[in-house]
C-alpha cells in the first residue's frame, strides 16, 4: 500500500487518513494498521479525547515515507495502512471494552498503532494483546501513576487501567517513565514498590535517560503513551496536564531509542479542543510514526 503523493495531491486536499495512507481493505500482507478509539467517558478531568483521533489524522498530513534519523520507510516497509475507528459506545464503558477487544482480536496478523481516546482504552487493548501472546511487557510513558484502585468508587477509569491490567495478569515486566506532579499521598509511591512497577520520574529520563534505558524489557512489549507526558508548552491539548514534562523533541528521541519487540503501541489523551494550532496532535502523529519506524527497523 502507497501513502498518497503529496507532489500530485496538495496535502490539504482528499479525505484525511493517518499519514495519508490507504483505507485498509484487505490486510493481506499488512503489518501494522492505524487504528483510532475515539473514546473518553473515563476521564477524570477534561474531556475531548474522543477526537483524537480526528485530530491525529488531520495533524498526520504532513508525515512523508523517510525517516531520516532511522533511515528506514516505515510505511512501504510495514504495508501500513488506515483502519478506521472502534465504534465505541458513548457513556457504556464495560460494552466499550469488549468491543474493543473484539476488534483487535480481528487482526492477529497486524502491529496496531492506535490513536485514543482516554488512557482507559488501553487495558482492553492489552486484553486482546494476551489472548494472542500471553503475558507481555509494557512501557508506559505518562505524567501519572494510573495505578490507583479507583475514583469515586469507580474501578474502571483512566487513572485505575494499570492496576486492572496487572490484577488481570495480563502483564510481566512494566516500566513507566516521566512521573510527575503532585500526588494523593506517599502511599502512592509506595504502591508502585508494592506492585512491582519500575517506575521513574522524569528527573530520572531528563537525567539519567542511559541508565532509564538499561531497564527496557526485553521480548514482546507494549507502548502505551499519554501525551501529558509532554510538557503543555508543547502539548496543551490534553485532558489533565502536568507542568515539567519533556519537550516535543525530547519524547521522539526516547521513542526512537526503543530497542525492544513492540507488539502495539498507542498514544493516548490527546485532545483536539484544548490544543492550539495543532501542535498536540501534530506531535502525536509524530510520536506514532517514530514507533512504526522503529518497528519497520527491525523488520
Amino acid at each position: 500500500m502507497r501513502q498518497m503523493d503529496s507532489l500530485k495531491s496538495p496535502r490539504f486536499t482528499q479525505v484525511s487518513t493517518f499519514a495519508r495512507l490507504p483505507i485498509c481493505e484487505d490486510l493481506s500482507g499488512v503489518k501494522a494498521i492505524f487504528l483510532g478509539i475515539p473514546f473518553d467517558d473515563a476521564t477524570t478531568y477534561r474531556p475531548g479525547a474522543r477526537f483524537g483521533p480526528m485530530g491525529i489524522r488531520q495533524g498526520s498530513r504532513l508525515l512523508r515515507p523517510y525517516n531520516q534519523f532511522l533511515d528506514v520507510y516505515p510505511f512501504d516497509t510495514l504495508n501500513m495502512c488506515d483502519a478506521g475507528d472502534v465504534n465505541v459506545i458513548p457513556g457504556y464503558i464495560d460494552d466499550t471494552f469488549k468491543i474493543i477487544e473484539e476488534d483487535l482480536n480481528k487482526i492477529h496478523s497486524t502491529v496496531p498503532f492506535i490513536a485514543g481516546g482516554d488512557h482507559s482504552i488501553t487495558l482492553p487493548v492489552l486484553r486482546a494483546m494476551y489472548k494472542k501472546y500471553g503475558k507481555i511487557n509494557l512501557v508506559h510513558l505518562d505524567s501519572h501513576y494510573d495505578f490507583w484502585d479507583s475514583y469515586w468508587g469507580k474501578k474502571y477509569t483512566h487513572g485505575t487501567w494499570l492496576r486492572r491490567a496487572l490484577e488481570e495478569g495480563l502483564l510481566n515486566e512494566v516500566v513507566q517513565m516521566g512521573i510527575r506532579g503532585s500526588l494523593y499521598s506517599r502511599e502512592d509511591v509506595e504502591d508502585s514498590k508494592r506492585l512491582k512497577i519500575k517506575s521513574y520520574t522524569i528527573r530520572d529520563l531528563k537525567y539519567r535517560l542511559e541508565e532509564v534505558k538499561k531497564e527496557f524489557p526485553s521480548g514482546k512489549t507494549y507502548v502505551s503513551i499519554d501525551i501529558d507526558v509532554v510538557d503543555p508548552a508543547f502539548a496543551p491539548g490534553t485532558g489533565t496536564p502536568e507542568v515539567g514534562g519533556l519537550t516535543s523533541f525530547e519524547i521522539l528521541e526516547v521513542v526512537r531509542s526503543f530497542n525492544f519487540d513492540i507488539v502495539g503501541f498507542d498514544v493516548v489523551e490527546v485532545s483536539p479542543p484544548y490544543d492550539v494550532s495543532e501542535i498536540t496532535t501534530m506531535l502525536a502523529a509524530n510520536v506514532l510514526y517514530e514507533g512504526a519506524s522503529v518497528l519497520a527497523k527491525k523488520m
